[in-house]
């Protein structure tokens, strides 16, 4: 039996040809969907008939299409969050679900500091100025020896925390979830309100849940200093946005580096209007070395299912 392969994500072989090779050895027919237009509950499930493996973005799996997609066998998320997958019908339906943990781990934190230093160095804002022939003088903060908070601690949190070592940081961390043998150095644990409140610094990176969602609102805004600085590069849905406008509006916090957003992309978000923030467009995964690992575990998470035996990272 062919099977044939959907792939349905614009950065999937985008750096290296390697992901694409994977799955042209293996005798499948891929099948490429076309991502020029945005790809509704309807197109996808267009997309997936007659389709038993399929490689995805953040695309609409929810039950209706699950269930309408009656030879899909397994799905796997070209990144890490599958809060956009529906976990319960696809087990219903009997579809694997997997993932690619590891793969964009170093980008994503890379990032995170990249953003630290941008909001607290006013760069971008910089940049505009003498783009525009002008000059002027910002008196930005330091991020060397200052108090970074990590929310979650899991792969990325943690390497955030080995860079900011680097920077001489204290690094204060917070997670529920977390076996005390998955502690790496360096790391202070603390409560959720003490790392807000002690930290120059917060940091987020905490998986989306039902129990997850807006995590970060008035109150924990509140308990943060006036001088500190959020960045956000993890999912949007962790932050009440409304909250967070309300907090850097009124100076509350110093500012916020974003990468993700409630809905993205944000157009006509009121968070734009402000300066004290910086933006990037959902690219803490998309480095070269990140997109060809991730391509390849994904098509590698397909074609092991497909073949009766178990991906490299099953979420269900």
């Amino acid at each position: 039996m062919t099977y044939r392969i959907l792939v349905a994500t614009r950065s999937f072989g985008s750096t290296s040809s390697r992901p694409w090779d994977v799955l042209e050895q293996s005798n499948c027919e891929v099948v490429r969907a076309d991502m020029s237009e945005k790809m509704t509950e309807e197109r996808l499930i267009g997309a997936l008939q007659g389709v038993h493996g399929a490689i995805i973005g953040v695309l609409p799996m929810n039950a209706r299409v699950l269930e309408n997609a009656p030879e899909l066998k397994v799905v796997s998320m070209h990144g890490v969050g599958v809060d956009h997958i529906d976990l319960t019908a696809a087990a219903r339906r009997g579809v694997v679900i997997a993932n690619c943990p590891g793969a964009n781990d170093q980008s994503v934190a890379d990032l995170a500091i990249g953003l630290m230093i941008s909001i607290a160095r006013a760069i971008p804002s910089g940049d505009r100025v003498v783009r525009g022939g002008a000059w002027g003088a910002y008196a930005g903060s330091e991020i060397w020896g200052k108090t970074l908070g990590l929310i979650g601690l899991g792969r990325i949190g943690q390497g955030v925390a080995r860079r900011a070592l680097g920077f001489s940081m204290t690094v204060l961390g917070y997670d529920p979830y977390l076996k005390p043998a998955e502690l790496g150095p360096g790391i202070l644990l603390e409560s959720m309100d003490e790392v807000l409140h002690q930290a120059d610094f917060v940091s987020l990176h905490a998986s989306l849940s039902e129990e997850t969602r807006h995590m970060i609102g008035a109150v924990q805004l509140q308990s943060m200093k006036p001088t500190a600085y959020f960045i956000n590069t993890s999912r949007g849905a962790l932050v009440d946005e409304a909250a967070l406008y309300a907090a850097l509006a009124e100076k509350r916090i110093a500012g916020a580096a974003l990468d993700v957003y409630d809905l993205e992309p944000p157009v006509d978000n009121p968070l734009l209007q402000l300066e004290n923030v910086v933006f990037t467009p959902h690219i803490g995964a998309h480095t070269r070395e990140a997109i060809e690992r991730m391509g390849v575990m994904a098509a590698e998470n397909v074609l092991r299912t497909l073949a009766g035996g178990e991906p490299h990272h099953r979420v269900a």
